[in-house]
């Protein structure tokens, strides 16, 4: 066994404990997956209105993208493991609460407090992988395979949900149920116990949590409503977020012990992950969106023939453990991201010019290409956005990345939305397609600028002379850990 292949291995321990906290991430996108596919038999049940139905969804994202720095802080002060197994198991609780739902309002509130545990627990889990591997290879290999078996469970969720939707759309919140059982028995046996941590000079922030909660709930909301309120509406949402905002900036700086140590930010690596996050995530779901609404309105394909179709995309969930790794350990972590990046551009370029008929055949190109532009991304950016961060503040790290991701998300679909709804003129067939043409310049303009910051990232010193000094070759002057 080569001396890199040997650094890189994993004990039977820690691929048990990799085991479980894959079963978690692949749990949250299954989860949200499997819920997408079922919304139209979910408002066909319960009655919903368009608004109500849109608020299923919403709920969830305001209570994940709301609570996630909060959730990442918690992680940091009380324990990792500790935040895990419960929120784990309030997840377990309110899925299945979900699935006994007679009401839309009931519905919309298991989601939102599903969101909540799943933005305590995937900071969580993150952290509770930064902290058991070693910064180096173990560490990029359990990322790497965290991150693919993350896409993979968005990707056979859409499958697996449009199989349980056509048994009954209440399952897709039941089957999670028996999933988070057997994970959560599983954590409990092989995720190890940890001291409590040392909280002696770090208070909780109770003032900065609940300023940076109401402002990106007040941001998240502003975005995603963009596209079904009044302009003034949503510009008063997102200022009175953006007020908030400066209050707690304001607030953190001045903190003896905050919840956010702003010195985090001087890493140039770390905000360009942010950065580039955001407008990957913005993107990759603004696209899925639109794909998915010209395959069901224009070409009335059923929910199991577009969930097919997608699962091409999950393709990344092979090639982040196995191609990945090889191209980080070559690359760099920066180079290879810029390669994902450039491949997204080009998938949603080649879908530009989509037409009304085409053939399965003709989409995979590009669909093809989004999975492993997602592999060559989305792994490498989880461990760029964690890599040099001191171990006491793994749970902010990752509460900030997936911050980053949902805010993102929530950018993408609303924004899709609202130039698919301007740009359809009527509900005729040339004017829908109109409307998704217009549209896919989103997701497209998103993944050009993600990869014009990226490129910033390939500015420094040859890798041999990096290397030669002791740094990994992808991370240049700006990217070494600030200053302690």
């Amino acid at each position: 066994m080569s001396s890199a292949k040997a650094a890189a291995a994993l004990s039977a321990r820690d691929w048990g404990v990799l085991l479980v906290l894959c079963g978690a991430i692949f749990l949250e996108g299954i989860d949200v997956a499997m819920l997408n596919v079922a919304l139209p038999s979910i408002r066909a049940d319960l009655g919903l209105s368009t608004g109500s139905l849109q608020w299923v969804m919403s709920a969830y994202v305001l209570g994940y993208g709301g609570f996630m720095l909060v959730g990442g802080r918690a992680a940091d002060l009380f324990g990792r493991r500790r935040m895990f197994v419960l929120w784990l198991s309030v997840f377990l609780l309110f899925s299945g609460l979900g699935g006994f739902a007679t009401e839309g309002w009931t519905l919309i509130a298991a989601r939102f407090v599903t969101g909540v545990a799943a933005a305590f627990m995937a900071p969580a889990g993150l952290s509770l992988i930064t902290t058991s591997f070693e910064e180096g290879p173990r560490r990029n290999k359990a990322l790497l395979l965290y991150s693919g078996t993350a896409a993979g469970g968005f990707s056979i969720g859409l499958v697996v949900g449009g199989l349980l939707t056509s048994a009954g759309w209440r399952w897709v919140f039941f089957a999670p149920v028996v999933l988070s059982a057997l994970i959560l028995a599983a954590a409990l046996a092989l995720v190890p116990r940890t001291p409590r941590p040392d909280r002696t000079g770090r208070s909780a922030d109770l003032a900065g949590g609940l300023t940076i909660t109401a402002a990106v709930v007040l941001l998240v909301l502003g975005v995603e409503r963009a596209a079904h309120t009044s302009p003034v509406r949503t510009l008063g949402t997102l200022g009175a977020g953006l007020v908030l905002l400066a209050v707690f900036i304001a607030m953190e700086r001045r903190s003896a012990s905050p919840l956010v140590r702003l010195g985090i930010f001087r890493s140039g690596a770390l905000v360009r992950a942010h950065l580039i996050g955001l407008l990957f995530a913005a993107g990759f779901f603004g696209f899925q969106f639109l794909v998915v609404l010209y395959l069901r309105e224009l070409r009335d394909w059923s929910t199991v023939e577009t969930s097919f179709a997608m699962i091409v995309i999950g393709a990344d969930a092979i090639l982040s453990p196995v191609l990945t790794p090889k191209l980080v350990n070559r690359f760099g972590n920066a180079r290879v991201i810029f390669g994902g990046l450039l491949l997204a551009s080009l998938s949603y370029a080649l879908f530009l010019p989509v037409g009304a008929d085409w053939t399965y055949l003709a989409m995979l190109p590009s669909l093809l290409t989004l999975g492993i532009a997602f592999s060559l991304a989305y792994g490498p950016l989880t461990i760029v956005a964690t890599e040099g961060v001191r171990e006491e503040e793994q749970g902010l790290a990752g509460g900030l990345l997936y911050t980053a991701f949902q805010f993102g998300a929530a950018i993408g679909l609303s924004a899709a939305t609202a130039v698919n709804v301007s740009a359809t003129a009527s509900s005729s067939p040339a004017a829908l397609l109109d409307g998704y043409r217009a549209a896919l310049w989103v997701p497209l303009a998103a993944a050009l600028l993600a990869t014009l910051i990226g490129a910033l990232g390939l500015r420094g010193r040859p890798a041999v002379a990096v290397a030669a000094a002791g740094v990994p070759a992808d991370r240049t002057a700006d990217e070494l850990p600030a200053p302690r």
